[in-house]
């Protein structure tokens, strides 16, 4: 059973996306919050496996939000999903540095959202090869954080394909395909990294392989 926990300002939002989850054999809502802050505490309590969080709220928007969860050693089971209006945005590529999973955007059609739920929920990261197009051609011209030299380091070769691999946006099959390994030996290079990485999911893979100069707009 997934355990999704609903953090949006909006009740018609909360109360929309609690009936077409609810409908779901698979899928139980555990909880509503209205701002960021009470999401983080019943987030505490609660414990769920996917935080739907809107990007935008009054008091503690999503962004800190998604940052105090992730800081939370306790909720390192947590995926945080950023809900937005406007796709992908500043306040997308800001959640996604915060810890977020990745996100969707409000208008999007329920068996996408479902999917996307289930997505999430297996520890896969929300961004498909179109999103992390436009994450390289909006964020990632700009001047790279000189870091993290000792982190790429840490990597072994394989790790280091098999990262930049996530961060143009393939699964683990296709990874496996691209380097002739096994599926298994594919999400076992990826995990590894991740834990090097201190990367809470691939979403965090793909932001680290950009902002650290293992792949570049021309290498993507």
């Amino acid at each position: 059973m997934i355990r999704v926990l609903i953090v949006d300002d909006q009740p018609l939002i909360r109360s929309g996306f609690r009936a077409l989850l609810e409908i779901e054999d698979d899928i139980e809502v555990v909880g509503e919050a209205a701002d960021g802050a009470e999401g983080v505490a019943l987030a505490r309590r609660l414990l769920p496996d996917i935080a739907l969080v809107d990007v935008q709220m009054p008091f503690v928007d999503g962004i800190e939000a998604t940052r105090r969860i992730a800081a939370d050693p306790a909720l390192s089971g947590v995926h945080v999903v950023i809900l937005t209006n406007y796709g992908f945005d500043e306040y997308v590529f800001d959640a996604l540095r915060a810890g977020a999973a990745g996100f969707l955007v409000k208008d999007i059609r329920p068996d996408d959202f479902l999917h996307a739920v289930r997505v999430a929920a297996r520890g896969d990261a929300l961004l498909a090869p179109s999103i992390t197009r436009k994450l390289i051609d909006r964020y990632v011209t700009q001047p790279p954080r000189p870091e993290p030299g000792p982190a790429l380091a840490g990597l072994t070769n394989r790790e280091r394909e098999a990262v930049a691999l996530v961060a143009q946006g393939l699964s683990n099959d296709q990874i496996a395909t691209r380097l002739v390994i096994s599926p298994v030996t594919a999400k076992t290079h990826v995990n590894r990294a991740m834990t090097k990485l201190r990367a809470r999911d691939r979403a965090q893979l793909v932001v680290f392989a950009y902002e650290s100069g293992l792949v570049t707009p021309r290498s993507s």
